[in-house]
């Protein structure tokens, strides 16, 4: 994880590195796609949050910083979208429009402005997705655009920063919030509230999968189902019955689960159903390493993947990706 708030990104800065070559440096150009979210809202007269500012307001706002000449903002909007309520279809729009901006060669960047709720998803597919060595950030807001200390311009703007740095290259998809960049794989909403909304998982430098050619992840149906003390495996089997193609199991520990619950496991495999193995701890990987029907290590020898150090929600999307491009999971964890 990169601290922005300990590196010097202001426009004088920023002035005084371009000035004696603004004239033969073409301005750096990045695409900013806004699908609404907390960044975007304002509050209206019961109190609720809606999103009201458009694409062309957020990135004003931030443009006035940089020194003239120094970038070239384009926006793309795709909606005023909640990130709670989300689908698949609506993913598979926001991965089609990065690609579409990428291209065009002239673009140096992307930044994609997204409600927080969902962001460690969507972007774990863009990242699933992205071949192209150009940065793709996505950031967003945890306090409304009306709030006297709304941080969804200053988020903003350090991602477009970031997004338009030569080192950003050829790392993979990143989220840039609250004066932290993380890449993508392992990071997750740790706070409903706080400015540094969201926390790693990972490595510091995380092992990042080939990636895949683009492919649509509406149709593959994978669900998540926790374990918990007491859990019998039923949720597993109606989900299985429901016709799901793949199960992340929030497991316990370090990837286990009762031994009823191990059971269902085994029926969903034997129904050709992928499952992997997730963890509900907050920090660490999940290991093989319990013995017993619902260890880690058995379930492990009968076919389950373990998510290494992502949680459920990425790993689900990790999973969908896997069905949809008809590769085996295994090589994406």
């Amino acid at each position: 994880m990169v601290d922005m708030s300990t590196q010097d990104h202001s426009p004088a800065s920023s002035a005084s590195s371009s000035s004696a070559s603004s004239s033969t440096v073409s301005p750096r150009r990045i695409v900013v796609i806004t699908t609404g979210g907390t960044i975007a809202c304002t509050t209206d007269r019961s109190g609720a949050l809606t999103p009201t500012i458009s694409g062309a307001e957020l990135v004003a706002a931030v443009a006035q910083r940089y020194p003239e000449g120094m970038l070239e903002l384009e926006v793309r909007e795709l909606g005023m979208l909640d990130s709670s309520n989300l689908a698949f279809t609506d993913v598979d729009r926001i991965l089609a429009a990065i690609h579409e901006v990428l291209d065009d060669d002239s673009v140096d960047g992307v930044v994609v402005t997204h409600g927080t709720d969902t962001m460690e998803e969507t972007a774990m597919a863009a990242d699933i997705f992205h071949a192209d060595s150009r940065p793709v950030v996505f950031t967003g807001a945890q306090l409304p655009y009306d709030h006297p200390e709304t941080d969804g311009p200053g988020n903003l703007f350090e991602a477009v920063t970031i997004a338009s740095d030569a080192s950003a290259q050829g790392i993979g998809v990143l989220i840039v919030f609250g004066h932290a960049v993380l890449p993508v794989r392992g990071a997750t909403k740790w706070h409903t509230t706080d400015p540094l909304a969201f926390a790693t998982n990972a490595p510091e430098e995380p092992v990042r999968p080939d990636p895949l050619p683009l492919a649509a992840l509406a149709g593959s149906k994978v669900e998540i189902i926790p374990a918990y003390l007491g859990a019998d495996g039923s949720q597993l089997d109606s989900t299985v019955a429901a016709g799901a193609r793949g199960i992340v199991v929030e497991g316990l520990g370090s990837g286990n689960v009762s031994d009823e619950f191990a059971a269902a496991i085994d029926r969903a495999i034997a129904a050709d159903v992928t499952v992997v193995m997730a963890t509900r701890v907050p920090r660490g990987d999940v290991h093989a390493a319990y013995g017993g029907a619902g260890g880690g290590a058995t379930l492990a020898r009968h076919g389950v993947i373990s998510a290494g150090c992502v949680h459920a929600p990425q790993a689900r999307i990790i999973l969908a990706a896997a069905l949809a491009a008809n590769v085996h999971p295994q090589t994406l964890f």
